[in-house]
């Protein structure tokens, strides 16, 4: 039910929302340039790799050593923009009809996280990543990773139907007051390092 309800969504979503993305790839193209789509490798269902998408939203700005300079000084004015009312996201709904992702889930973080991550937080990717989850719902970037990870193992201990249902309506309220989007210091989530469990090897 689930993964039909995913699709079905999705692609009325994309069609309905196809004029507007066609407006914003012709905005990123005009103000970040190529390319328009963000493209990354991400850890899906059981840990297994897939392709990300996204609207890019920020620039390919380097140092003098060629290292790329931090998200909060290539994040554009118009990269905050579709950041803040999530519009960057819109693309993820090919990943939904692919089946890389649900609608909802939790979030499909990095590759490199995998091996940091303890047991139990591990546990994330017994369900397919979502575009919003639970945690999205409950602080979103504003929140440490130790709470964000326990927001994804309840969501994936109590799931339902309905808690899905619940969580796209409050997922909708939470970009309309573009609340949560940065964490403190950070344009939007610090680095995972890895849990003081897993450095005391547990």
């Amino acid at each position: 039910m689930k993964r039909s309800f995913d699709l079905l969504v999705s692609l009325f979503l994309l069609t309905l929302l196809s004029p507007i993305m066609f407006i914003l790839a012709f905005l990123v193209r005009s103000n970040l340039g190529s390319p328009i789509i963000f493209k990354q490798q991400r850890p899906g269902l059981n840990g297994q790799p897939f392709y990300f998408y996204k609207f890019r939203s920020m620039t390919d700005k380097k140092d003098y050593n060629g290292q790329l300079l931090p998200d909060n000084i290539r994040l554009t004015t118009f990269g905050k923009f579709l950041r803040k009312y999530s519009l960057d996201e819109f693309p993820q709904l090919i990943n939904v009809v692919k089946g890389d992702i649900s609608l909802v889930g939790p979030r499909p973080l990095l590759m490199e996280y995998l091996p940091l991550y303890t047991k139990d937080q591990y546990k994330r990717h017994q369900v397919r990543p979502g575009i919003t989850g639970w945690a999205q719902i409950n602080g979103r970037n504003a929140i440490s990773w130790e709470e964000k990870f326990k927001l994804d193992i309840w969501y994936i201990e109590n799931q339902s139907f309905f808690l899905d249902l619940k969580i796209l309506f409050l997922t909708i309220r939470k970009v309309i007051k573009s609340e949560g989007i940065k964490h403190v210091d950070h344009a939007t989530m610090p680095i995972f390092r890895g849990s003081l469990k897993n450095e005391k090897g547990n």
